[in-house]
């Protein structure tokens, strides 16, 4: 194979068409290319969008850095602050989760539960992009940790 500048142990993968108005539908095999390439890309938009609000904050952050003389009006930007940054810090472990689907995506393990090894419904990953579990696994999850929660 001719030598195209990729680097040693990388694959050049052909663009998978997809039209704009696609939706994955059940009728068709399950994480066929062009499923894969829809979850590929919503993950995709999904996480750049998490990561451009998260510049937007840090620029508003360090623009806010400012001297308050009035207590009250100090307390209040405090506050927004601190509900700004656990916002953000929320967002920065869902982008992790959606790191994750992208790498199961890689991996070929997108879309199957963890712990079941059944696919997950298509309308539950159109919801829910970075699930792990099918619903019935979550539900059952979900009860098991309720049960065993310290009140």
């Amino acid at each position: 194979m001719p030598d195209i500048g990729l680097d040693e142990g990388s694959t050049m993968k052909a663009e998978v068409f997809l039209p704009e108005d696609y939706r994955p539908a059940e009728d068709e095999p399950f994480m066929n290319e062009r499923q894969l390439e829809y979850f590929r890309r919503k993950l995709t938009n999904w996480k750049n969008e998490l990561l451009e609000g998260s510049r937007d904050t840090i620029e508003g952050l360090q623009d806010s850095t400012r001297a308050i003389p009035d207590v009250a009006d100090r307390a209040s930007e405090e506050t927004d602050r601190a509900i700004e940054l656990r916002t953000r810090d929320r967002q920065r472990k869902l982008v992790a989760k959606i790191d994750s689907a992208l790498r199961r995506i890689e991996e070929g393990e997108y879309g199957y539960c963890e712990v079941t090894g059944e696919p997950i419904s298509l309308k539950r990953l159109d919801a829910r992009p970075i699930a792990t579990m099918s619903l019935e696994a979550q539900e059952r999850h979900e009860r098991r940790e309720k049960v065993h929660r310290d009140d």
